[in-house]
């Protein structure tokens, strides 16, 4: 089904083979990603890349921190196109105003500094970036995690808010020239197979060894040709569950139907590796193999074929109850009772969003509902197309009735079902979902404080075969059913008639509206000579997920406050995080106004004068975790632990490169220690890193520091900090990203 090959490969006129009549050198030229990265970098050192990337987009958890750092950076407009979408607050009945405030400021944002702005319930993102941003070669960032236009000929990339904050202003993405893999598919899925059941069982056999983290893949391979573009696309998005850095397909007449259907042939560009392209790795995908995927709680690589987890669901489930009861004490968890009269069953179906709620996705569950019904029971089946051109086409096609008939509810554009905001399953409920994430909370119950759902990622297709059954989680090869596929046909008349199109269009006289929920980043200090931080959370999961570090659902009300967002910080993992990192935070204020807290004093006694290290100590609060940073790319996972006060994190390793570099672009050290070093500090626990500032300044990557434990007694402890470069150096010393533009400005 899908073979991992940790070794290099040339792709030598369309075939891997280990030997070519070139160098690996000039073969490393030939990729996809070779070209257009090297085509989009200004540094002019290969190794080294400085990108410029050809337009950007945002949601509405996030453009107005953007907006409100590039602005404080000195900012006067857009200097490429920017679309500002209102896919994740469109919900505006959480939390009074401040939902609608949020969108009223980026509709004012766009037309001061010459934005694109897509209304409420117009377009998820990610579909807005296919249907109008991407082109062949090009290059686009975006501040989601799923930012994937690779099967279009893109390259684009998920980070958070500062790196777009610095394309903004005219700067560069920083990264060093990363692993190529090769994707290479064969054959062709059989009927009942969809576009999540490739991406679930690539996740599954990458996601654990970190195979492919922070490389580029690039799919190439007979297999391609047989792919309807919806298809590439659902597999493309979920290629960031991998911990990928990004995406690029080769594309065909195909990717060129899906330009003239969206009206911009122009845009589309022919792309194919070199004759003789050489990689990093290599993956082979057999698309005739693959079966329907089910993905447990708590991660999309937790999966199982469908008749797999069927065959075995008792001990499955009962590892799941396990795992979630260890985590979450307080909740009563019963999967188990899932299994009854013949089968397992689930409570809900949602196909959704970037990944689910796709033109032949929809289509093809209409299909196999048409005549049928969802039933009357517990099972309900919500269904979100992805922007309202598709919803419109797929009623004109039928398929929007045959799902009404069949008992399913439709619903507006809107990535609530990804991460928490709409469709929250009864306690102990089992969700089914064509979304990208299944982690904690991503379905919106609340463990910790005793609720408890749990999601299953399954294609859309299995997930109506289920619904057909009244719940009985069922695989769409295992029933018999016609699909029929439909010419799409992309109505952009819509979209004139609602968006505004602002890029180029500036203008400086249009007063940003400010509701009273949108606030400035408060005040924040350049690094000290030296630093002391109390451990206020210490995690030993596997993985912390970005939703473990800053919750989603409800929470993203505040996203345009960071003093009142940073309150919900570990909020569902470590609820007493928030409390010991704002005293650590009272004591710096008490430092910095020069009044010497003897609690500080106490603890710098124990590593020199504690009257002279007072004055160059900066103190604050720490968070370790084996692995953080799993998952989206919202920045507040690393701003809000900052607004606390918070001025490392330490691990052994970082999940993803766009977490550590939230980190970084928030002033926050990212320590980390070796893989043999035995983490056993406790919260309360204090490091102490002497010469920190010089250190940094002198690109020191290996740091001797103290532990001073709470209950008496100094220990070493190695810290790292690998590869920063000369920005990231002057941003941690600065205190921030923001810091460092205004020293600048």
């Amino acid at each position: 089904m899908i073979t991992l090959h940790d070794n290099g490969v040339f792709l030598t006129d369309g075939v891997p083979r280990a030997e070519a009549p070139t160098s690996q050198a000039e073969g490393r030229r030939q990729t996809m990603a070779w070209n257009i990265l090297q085509g989009h970098s200004i540094s002019g050192d290969p190794e080294h890349l400085k990108i410029r990337f050809d337009a950007m987009l945002s949601h509405d958890i996030t453009y107005v921190g953007i907006i409100q750092q590039a602005r404080a950076s000195g900012m006067k407009e857009f200097p490429i196109p920017y679309a500002l979408t209102n896919c994740h607050n469109s919900l505006c009945a959480v939390g009074g105003t401040i939902n609608e405030d949020d969108h009223v400021f980026g509709l004012s944002a766009a037309r001061k500094y010459g934005g694109i702005y897509v209304p409420a319930n117009q377009s998820v993102i990610h579909s807005y970036g296919r249907e109008q941003m991407a082109k062949g070669g090009a290059m686009i960032l975006g501040s989601d995690s799923h930012t994937r236009y690779g099967a279009l000929g893109t390259m684009a990339v998920g980070e958070g808010g500062p790196e777009l904050c610095k394309q903004l202003l005219k700067n560069t993405w920083d990264i060093p020239y990363p692993k190529v893999v090769l994707v290479y598919l064969t054959g062709t899925p059989r009927r009942g197979v969809g576009p999540h059941d490739v991406a679930i069982a690539l996740v599954k056999a990458t996601f654990a060894s970190g195979f492919v983290n922070n490389c580029v893949l690039e799919f190439a391979g007979p297999g391609i040709a047989g792919l309807p573009i919806d298809y590439r696309n659902g597999i493309d998005v979920m290629t960031t569950e991998t911990t990928c850095l990004s995406s690029i397909w080769e594309t065909d007449s195909v990717t060129e139907g899906f330009y003239k259907a969206h009206q911009r042939p122009q845009d589309y560009k022919e792309l194919h590796p070199g004759q003789h392209a050489w990689y990093d790795k290599y993956i082979e995908i057999d698309l005739s193999q693959i079966e329907p995927m089910i993905a447990l709680p708590f991660h999309p690589s937790n999966a199982w074929t469908i008749h797999e987890f069927l065959e075995n669901a008792q001990d499955i489930l009962a590892q799941v109850e396990a795992d979630a009861q260890a985590r979450y004490p307080k909740a009563k968890i019963n999967l188990t009772d899932k299994i009854h009269d013949g089968g397992v069953w689930a409570d809900q179906g949602v196909i959704a969003g970037c990944a689910g709620g796709l033109f032949d996705n929809i289509g093809e569950a209409a299909d196999i509902l048409k005549g049928g019904s969802c039933g009357n029971g517990y099972f309900t089946l919500d269904v979100y197309p992805t922007s309202v051109p598709v919803s419109l086409e797929l009623t004109k096609t039928g398929a929007t009735a045959a799902l009404l008939e069949s008992g399913a509810v439709i619903k507006p554009s809107f990535c609530g079902p990804c991460f928490g905001a709409g469709d929250v399953p009864a306690n102990n409920g089992l969700s089914l979902r064509h979304t990208t994430r299944n982690f904690p909370n991503r379905e919106g119950s609340k463990p910790a404080e005793g609720q408890f759902a749990g999601v299953c990622l399954m294609d859309a297709r299995s997930i109506a075969a289920t619904a057909l059954n009244g719940g009985k989680i069922t695989a769409a090869t295992d029933i018999d059913y016609e699909p029929v596929r439909h010419e799409y046909h992309f109505d952009k008349g819509v979209y004139d008639r609602r968006l505004y199109y602002g890029f180029g269009k500036a203008d400086p006289s249009v007063e940003l509206i400010m509701g009273p929920n949108i606030t400035d980043w408060p005040k924040m200090q350049p690094l000290a000579e030296n630093l002391l931080v109390e451990l206020a959370a210490v995690l030993h999961d596997p993985v912390t997920t970005t939703d473990e570090l800053i919750p989603s659902g409800e929470t993203s009300s505040y996203r345009s406050n960071p003093l009142r967002l940073a309150e919900f910080t570990l909020s569902r993992r470590e609820p007493a995080y928030v409390g010991r990192a704002k005293a650590a935070a009272e004591l710096e204020a008490q430092r910095l106004a020069g009044k010497a807290p003897e609690t500080l004093k106490s603890v710098l006694s124990q590593v020199g004068d504690a009257d002279t290290l007072m004055d160059t100590t900066q103190f604050g609060s720490c968070v370790f975790a084996n692995k953080p940073g799993d998952g989206s790319a919202r920045e507040q996972a690393a701003s809000c632990q900052k607004v606390l006060g918070g001025f490392a994190n330490i691990c052994y390793e970082f999940a993803t490169k766009r977490y550590r570099s939230n980190c970084i672009n928030w002033g926050i050290l990212p320590f980390t220690v070796d893989k043999e070093v035995s983490f056993t500090y406790m919260p309360g626990d204090c490091v102490f890193v002497p010469g920190i500032r010089k250190a940094i300044a002198d690109g020191v990557e290996d740091i001797p520091a103290k532990v001073i434990r709470a209950g008496g007694g100094v220990e070493d402890l190695l810290l790292h900090i690998k590869g920063l470069t000369e920005d990231e150096k002057e941003i941690i010393l600065d205190g921030c990203l923001m810091n460092y533009y205004a020293n600048r400005s």
